[in-house]
């Protein structure tokens, strides 16, 4: 009947793919699980019979005493793996016969393999014959193609022509995949029905339900799939967490690096998206969601969209900073700062051991200040502003139109909420201890129960969270340790993120120290870009190893929390590692923007941190060179080390050490690797953890661009760059890497939204701050038009220095050996609005500082008002939906409703024949006979 064994060890059919082993059943899943037997075992063949089962319960018994140590982590897309109970072998063999037994008893056709290749692990292969198929399909409501199809008419307007006009030019980078091009003729799609199977095209069975949909319909008949005999109830999740199956995956189509290979969509991906000599190319998104499913063919067409849409930020950016580079020469303050003629003395940068200095010393760093700190850089803030707001309507958009195309228009999130497996066992725990407890810890745990249950009284829930006869749940009391758990590890390790940013701070302030009492002339000459270089490199590697740690203990401390279902689970995650990768990025970068320079005091009366660490000041230009220097090397660094190398070197590492390991040498290796199974080949990939990581890399990198692009004009190009290499790389770990996920449906792209929204938002005030703060734009327009003589920007430098007498340094802070100068310094500048030494009140902010504070305020509110409101209005003037895609809906909708008045009318005709022809009556007196009313159920033969 159904086969449990194969007959044979060689398969009747031999089939290069996934098959069953007579060749001609397709396996649609795969579940791998320890075996301890004698090396010399062969395959065993038979029949799922009683007398087998007999004899493996008799072989079980006697084993009863043998452990199976537990097993390592393999599939963390289940999340089952973290606790497992210590069962022995024989009870694992009992579950998984059980969980087989009811498998077998919902259709599904089972085969097992213990005589693998692969030591001590057996598989067992899952087909799902064509009425399990239809009956899940139409449980599930699977929107599949019917015979009905119509003509697609594109949009006739002018927004529709430029984007043909662009499809017909761009034609010789589209992929050469039939799903990605565009359809000139659509099926009418309907959820599947059993008794309407006529509706739909059934010429091929085999390839109407394709891999990615046949191995979705096993795992879900797998996830509500129980083994009840035992104590407590099991589900797949709860059995791969406890060991019984150490792994589950849907298995790959074929090879893609055979010749001889038959071809198939992984091979398909694999030449067209997955290799470097087609990185100019658009992706092949139909085809990413045909093999994959909707959740990574949305990811994909995002960071298609993005990295398009950064290429007109890259020129725009590009652009700009050749600006400051054309207009460097002709820039009035850098000029000035420039000129021996002017001989500014400027005070100490440190007490003690640093001495007076030139201004004119500081020329090259005006200089290069004035590249990223000029007028373009506002224009580009408010540019990339509008950028941001054109980029999440233009994926808006294409989200609607992938829905379309895909048949999600229809599609919620009505997803079941399977448990977790982490929530099964702790739940299994839970009902160990309530059982085994005494009555007066029951008495504890009831009034525990009774408190929670007031708790949840008002909510909107509380009629059905306890009930009489309801199983037992994690309450809020159960998880509250580890909801304190995660408060104070959060915020410790926010802490720690400050500790080690205020930790560099004092490396500066030392460093810069040591350098100016150096004996080294080299040393002395570059201290400032000896000091700016390593404290940013410092930043970079401290960022990348907290990063690593952040991420594991967020996902530590959401395990603690035991989250019922995996949504929960994940958006828990992401909540937890966004901040904390979000605060270990930009603290280092918000210190330089907002506060380096303004926590220093005056000369003489500086501000002191630990003792006599004198807080550091801003170069004369300003802190924006810094704050640049900072984002380029962490911008740079990230995507080359953490998002490029890590996932280019790690798995040739892992590859590495395992083939140190082996005993067999590379060309043994390679006859054993050709003579694996499909399945075993696909047990030594990687398992896939979930898009959530991919995603935070692009994240952070989007405020990366957005955030202080102000200070960074680069910024976008370098974006551009790592993400024609970041989707190559990504393609490739999913095609050649790691095991084929299971396709989940999605028609957005979730919490990630909401996060992009926001930091485009949080974007305008950042750098409407950086530009009014952190640069010298507003001081300079205030001084060009309320301060200048002839309205130019000469003397701007002398108006923006105070003076300070040298008398009135604190003792011991005046400089040990000051420069030789030629003349007796009597008086220092320094960078400040101050009253000088002469007047009334000494050193106290002068009304140049207040004028200039609020112009800088002002500024701030106009300039966030006006970008938020041309981005509302630009968001406002695009529609979310393409015109053309709602006209194919409604479309869409009224062909579905004539097809089924259609359908409606052909079984009235037929049963209005049958009831004449049953009582002999001609057609022709059927109007002299009533008709039946509408409401009036027809009853008729099924045609199915």
């Amino acid at each position: 009947m159904k086969n449990l064994y194969g007959d044979d060890v060689s398969p009747l059919y031999p089939q290069p793919g996934p098959y069953f082993a007579d060749g001609r059943r397709r396996v649609d899943y795969v579940l791998a699980y320890q075996i301890q037997k004698p090396s010399g075992d062969r395959r065993r063949s038979s029949k799922f019979g009683e007398n087998n089962f007999i004899r493996r319960l008799r072989r079980s018994l006697s084993m009863r005493s043998s452990r199976a140590p537990l097993q390592p982590k393999e599939d963390p897309e289940i999340a089952a793996q973290e606790q497992r109970a210590d069962y022995h072998e024989d009870d694992k063999r009992f579950r998984r016969e059980e969980f087989e037994e009811n498998l077998l008893e919902t259709g599904l056709e089972l085969e097992k393999d213990e005589g693998c290749k692969i030591p001590g692990i057996g598989f067992l292969k899952i087909h799902a014959p064509w009425n399990v198929l239809c009956r899940e399909a139409e449980f599930m409501k699977l929107k599949m193609p019917t015979k009905k199809v119509y003509d697609v008419k594109q949009g006739s307007n002018l927004v529709e022509k430029i984007r043909l006009f662009i499809h017909k030019v761009t034609a010789p980078l589209h992929p050469k995949v039939d799903a990605n091009r565009p359809q000139s003729v659509k099926s009418l799609s309907h959820p599947f029905s059993r008794e309407k199977q006529h509706l739909f095209d059934l010429s091929d069975r085999d390839k109407f339900f394709d891999s990615k949909t046949r191995s979705s319909i096993v795992y879900e008949v797998l996830k509500r799939t129980r083994c009840t005999r035992a104590k407590y109830s099991m589900g797949i999740t709860s059995l791969l967490a406890n060991g019984v199956y150490t792994s589950s995956y849907p298995p790959h189509d074929g090879d893609i690096e055979d010749a001889n290979a038959e071809p198939n969509d992984r091979k398909l991906l694999y030449q067209e998206w997955a290799s470097y000599s087609v990185f100019y190319k658009y992706q092949p998104i139909g085809l990413i969601r045909k093999y994959f499913g909707e959740k990574v063919g949305l990811y994909f067409a995002w960071l298609g969209v993005y990295t398009q849409m950064l290429i007109p930020a890259a020129i725009v950016g590009v652009i700009v900073f050749l600006y400051g580079c054309a207009t460097v020469d002709d820039n009035i303050p850098s000029m000035e700062i420039c000129d021996p003629r002017n001989n500014i003395t400027m005070c100490p940068l440190c007490d003690h051991a640093c001495s007076y200095w030139k201004l004119v010393t500081a020329c090259g760093t005006a200089r290069a200040s004035h590249l990223f700190d000029n007028p373009a850089t506002v224009f580009f803030s408010i540019f990339m502003a509008l950028w941001a707001v054109l980029f999440m309507e233009h994926w808006k958009r294409r989200q609607m139109r992938l829905n379309y195309i895909w048949d999600l228009t229809g599609f919620g999130e009505e997803e079941e909420d399977h448990n977790r497996a982490e929530y099964e066992f702790r739940v299994m725990q839970k009902t160990m201890r309530l059982e085994h407890s005494t009555p007066k810890q029951r008495l504890k745990c009831n009034i525990a129960w009774f408190f929670v249950f007031l708790c949840r009284l008002g909510a909107s829930r509380a009629a059905s969270d306890r009930s009489s006869g309801e199983k037992v749940k994690l309450t809020c009391t159960d998880r509250m340790p580890a909801y304190l758990t995660t408060l104070v590890t959060m915020c410790f390790l926010i802490a720690v993120t400050f500790a080690i940013v205020f930790g560099v701070i004092l490396y500066r302030i030392s460093i810069k120290a040591a350098l100016h009492i150096s004996s080294y002339p080299a040393a002395r000459s570059n201290i400032r870009a000896t000091v700016k270089t390593t404290a940013a490199i410092i930043n970079l590697i401290i960022i990348i190893v907290l990063d690593e740690i952040y991420g594991a203990i967020a996902r530590w401390l959401t395990t603690l929390e035991v989250p019922k279902t995996d949504k929960s689970f994940e958006e828990r995650l992401i909540f937890k590692t966004f901040i904390l990768k979000f605060v270990n990025a930009f603290t280092p970068i918000v210190y330089l923007a907002f506060f380096r320079g303004r926590l220093v005091g005056r000369p003489g009366k500086y501000l002191y941190v630990v003792g006599s660490y004198r807080m550091e000041e801003c170069a004369h230009a300003g802190c924006l060179m810094e704050l640049c220097i900072q984002l380029c090397i962490t911008m740079l660094g990230k995507q080359l080390i953490q998002n490029n190398l890590f996932e280019i070197g790690i798995p040739k590492l892992k590859k590495l050490l395992r083939r140190r390991k082996s005993e067999l040498d590379s060309k043994q290796e390679e006859e054993l690797n050709n003579s694996l199974q499909r399945h075993e080949k696909d047990h030594l990939l990687g398992p896939f953890v979930g898009l959530s990581p991919e995603y935070m890399e692009m994240i952070i990198q989007f405020g990366m661009v957005t955030l202080f692009v102000a200070s960074f004009p680069l910024a976008p190009l370098f974006a551009l760059l790592n993400n024609i290499i970041e989707i190559r790389l990504d393609a490739k770990k999913f095609v050649m890497e790691l095991r084929r996920p299971i396709a989940a449906k999605a028609k957005d792209i979730g919490i990630w939204y909401n996060l992009l929204r926001g930091l485009s938002k949080v974007a305008v005030i950042v750098n409407a701050f950086v530009i009014s703060f952190t640069s010298d734009f507003i001081p300079r327009l205030v001084y060009q038009y309320m301060y200048s003589p002839d309205g130019t920007m000469h003397g701007f430098i002398d108006h923006t220095l105070s003076s300070f007498n040298v008398s009135d340094f604190q003792p011991g802070t005046a400089p040990q050996q000051p420069m030789n100068l030629g003349h007796k310094v009597e008086t220092c500048r320094y960078k400040d609005y101050r009253e000088p030494p002469w007047s009334n009140t000494p050193y106290e902010l002068s009304k140049e500082f207040w004028a200039i504070l609020a112009a800088r305020l002002a500024f701030v509110i106009v300039f966030q008002n006006v970008v938020m409101l041309m981005s509302d209005f630009v968001d406002w003037l695009i529609p979310d939906i393409p015109k053309d895609i709602s006209l194919q809906i409604h479309k869409e909708k009224i062909l579905m409703v004539e097809l089924f008045m259609k359908e409606e009318q052909g079984k009235r005709l037929a049963a209005r024949d049958n009831h004449h022809r049953d009582s002999g009556t001609s057609p022709s007196s059927t109007n002299q006979t009533p008709t039946l009313p509408r409401s009036r159920p027809v009853s008729h033969t099924d045609c199915c």
